[in-house]
């Protein structure tokens, strides 16, 4: 059984458990005064250590007069704190040939670093000053406005981008979730520094904390070297209070206030040598019971050489070099499409066929062949996944933020090989039944 994740009882010792391949690697969670949550996956042989810091907030939570301000703090709070300024940062980790990065998302943000296990205490302190003591220097702030307006402009560059942040904004419609995650132009110029303080004081707070670390780890010593850290920078770990409580999808995933109830046609002109496209509508959400199965059919329809798209599109008929099939969910919503670039001539064509063979699944379901690739492509992927201590930390604020629980890499295999031919068929079923969006970006006329 998965292990739970209680959001009680804060200062009792968290839960133990084995997991992973002989049951060598052990993970450990407890819940610390101030309703901070660490977790670890002590890795045996691995020298190395990658530690993150997740804040429980993304684009979806900024309020109006707030927008781009997740991403703008994931950028800032490598400009300096109280006790540390930008250069100071960039070589503690240079200094020991570490790695620090962040990234935002829709529903939460993560600061991360990769170290020498000997080294994981300098991370954990500079991460953790970073997250707690930011500064948020006016001047560094301007600067780092032209920085995100010319990584928008660099995004906005790339056809494909631009085609998937116009699908997501077309099926989620005026719902949060819909909006990109790095903010517009408008956006972000139009933002104050006032706006991006508020948002920081608002949302990071000891309760929406949860500090993971994979690789060489000693669980007891990280709990007390955040502690410690926490208490430099002013935060209050003195308390005993519950963690904030995670997201809860309550409503049927169409039918979020925002989210259109029907598809539509989106054509943006674009001078580029090809035609991007991408066909889709709701998926489902990231907790959904069904997302092994869900990850089955993407395999067999878009997720791999011998996928059908693939093969339909590319090999068969030299119509597109990139074409797959992808999803994505969150708390109470998810989308689910299919994409191809090829030649603006050739667009309505290649939508037909992306049309078609989504059809062709939810009506004929899938062969013994397919699901028995699929499985494998799916199974090799997993243990492959794990084998850096990077991805285990993600796992661990994944399975802390948006699971509510863990599940072991074995249980996930036996997730996976559970799914059978017919389910992938009614899900395909369900989802070719929902409302259906087009999305074309490229050199087309009125």
């Amino acid at each position: 059984m998965p292990l739970a994740f209680p959001l009680v009882e804060p200062g009792e010792p968290g839960s133990e458990l084995t997991a992973g391949p002989g049951g060598d690697a052990i993970v450990r969670r407890s819940v610390l005064p101030g309703g901070v949550r660490v977790l670890t996956e002590r890795m045996p042989g691995v020298r190395s250590a990658t530690v993150g810091a997740w804040v429980g907030v993304g684009s979806r939570d900024e309020r109006d007069g707030h927008h781009g301000s997740t991403h703008f703090l994931e950028h800032l709070l490598f400009k300096g704190t109280t006790e540390r300024s930008a250069m100071d940062i960039a070589e503690a980790f240079d200094a020991v040939g570490g790695e620090a990065n962040a990234a935002t998302g829709k529903e939460h943000t993560c600061y991360y670093a990769r170290v020498l296990d000997s080294d994981l205490p300098m991370a954990v302190d500079v991460i953790t000053d970073m997250v707690t003591s930011a500064r948020l220097d006016a001047d560094e702030l301007e600067t780092e406005r032209g920085v995100i307006l010319e990584e928008l402009a660099m995004n906005d560059d790339d056809p494909s981008d631009v085609v998937h942040e116009q699908f997501t904004a077309t099926v989620l419609g005026a719902h949060a979730l819909g909006r990109p995650i790095g903010g517009t132009p408008d956006t972000i110029r139009a933002v104050p520094r006032a706006a991006v303080w508020d948002h920081y004081r608002e949302h990071y707070d000891p309760r929406t904390l949860v500090v993971t670390a994979a690789g060489g780890v000693d669980h007891d010593a990280l709990c007390a070297q955040v502690l410690g850290a926490l208490e430099v920078g002013g935060w209050d770990t003195t308390t005993s209070v519950a963690p904030i409580g995670r997201r809860v999808g309550s409503v049927a995933p169409g039918a979020l206030e925002g989210v259109p109830t029907q598809g539509s046609h989106v054509t943006v002109r674009r001078t580029t040598e090809q035609a991007n496209v991408i066909i889709g509508g709701l998926g489902l959400t990231a907790t959904d019971p069904r997302r092994f199965t869900l990850s089955v059919l993407n395999a067999v329809l878009g997720g791999g050489m011998s996928s059908r798209l693939f093969q339909e599109i590319r090999e068969k008929r030299g119509l597109a070099y990139s074409t797959y099939s992808f999803a994505s969910g969150h708390a109470d919503t998810g989308i689910f499409g299919l994409y191809a670039g090829c030649t603006p001539s050739k667009v309505d064509e290649v939508t037909a066929l992306l049309e078609t063979e989504w059809e062709r699944l939810a009506s004929d379901g899938i062969t013994p062949g397919e699901l028995a690739r699929s499985i494998g492509q799916l199974s090799g992927g997993l243990v492959l996944g794990m084998e850096d201590s990077g991805s285990r930390m993600s796992r661990l604020g994944k399975a802390e933020l948006v699971h509510g629980e863990l599940t072991d890499l074995e249980e996930s295999l036996e997730l996976v090989r559970a799914v059978t031919a017919e389910q992938v068929r009614e899900l395909a079923v369900e989802l070719a039944a929902r409302p259906r969006s087009v999305v074309r970006i490229g050199p087309f006329g009125d």
